[in-house]
């Protein structure tokens, strides 16, 4: 469950700063890397979808803040 857990972290962490990019800049991260295969970058859409959908419905196991029952950010 580890490297299901990175590999979706991983996924995130692209997709949350190509979304970034394209926000700031218009500039896509995913189509300037495989931009000549573009069933290449579907994929990589379809995959950082579906990491989002496993991290919501696991995080709460996974997460030590959320299992904890803590509702404070710890300093």
């Amino acid at each position: 469950m580890k490297g299901l857990h990175m590999v979706t972290l991983i996924l995130l962490v692209v997709g949350g700063l190509n979304w970034l990019l394209v926000g700031l800049g218009d500039w896509n991260l995913v189509e300037k890397l495989l931009g000549n295969w573009p069933a290449v970058v579907k994929l990589v859409y379809i995959l950082v979808g579906l990491s989002a959908v496993v991290v919501l419905f696991t995080h709460k196991k996974d997460c030590k803040m959320c299992s904890s029952g803590s509702t404070a950010m710890p300093m």
